[in-house]
């Protein structure tokens, strides 16, 4: 059934705010995908507050064109499916993973924070640590120094007490 030209124009409006809301998105080929299939997938899209979207590509591209993601246009044949997530890195990391285990789809491009980026920089972007993993590095990287600050406060008061237990056990014979 066709749809009508303000349905068009509501779709076009949706995917563009979603280009402009979501720091990354992910273009995937989603060819030979069953519907229990995209349901797993979007599942766990769900779950990491990512979406996927399905949209005719002149629709897409007309929204990719208003945001200024004209580079979009080469990436938009055949049947795409595009995950937007609030995490730069959740969507890459999902559909990689889901491509390895169910071998159907293949990732097309990606949009970085209002950049188009190629396969290779959306695998790259996918095998990065999660969030929490970077911060408890970065945690980690802080605290070494102050660690290491405070021994050597540490050996200073233990230096000056063994001065100090010598001098004592020094005056005690001398008494």
């Amino acid at each position: 059934m066709p749809r009508s030209k303000a349905e068009k124009e509501r779709i076009v409006q949706e995917m563009k705010e979603k280009f402009e809301s979501s720091q990354a998105a992910v273009l995937a080929d989603y060819r030979g995908l069953n519907v229990a299939e995209a349901t797993k997938l979007r599942r766990r899209l769900r779950e990491a507050d990512c979406e996927l979207k399905i949209a005719k590509n002149t629709l897409v591209s007309l929204a990719a064109a208003q945001t200024g993601l004209e580079e979009l246009k080469p990436f938009l044949e055949g049947q795409v499916a595009i995950a937007f997530g609030a995490d730069p890195v959740a969507p890459a990391k999902i559909l990689s993973g889901f491509i390895k285990e169910i071998k159907k789809m293949e990732i097309k491009a990606g949009v970085l924070e209002g950049k188009v980026i190629d396969v290779r920089e959306v695998k790259e972007l996918a095998e990065l640590p999660s969030r929490e993993v970077l911060l408890a590095k970065i945690l980690g990287g802080m605290q070494t120094p102050l660690y290491g600050f405070a021994n050597v406060l540490q050996g200073t008061l233990r230096s000056l007490v063994y001065t100090l237990e010598a001098v004592r056990k020094v005056r005690a014979e001398e008494a």
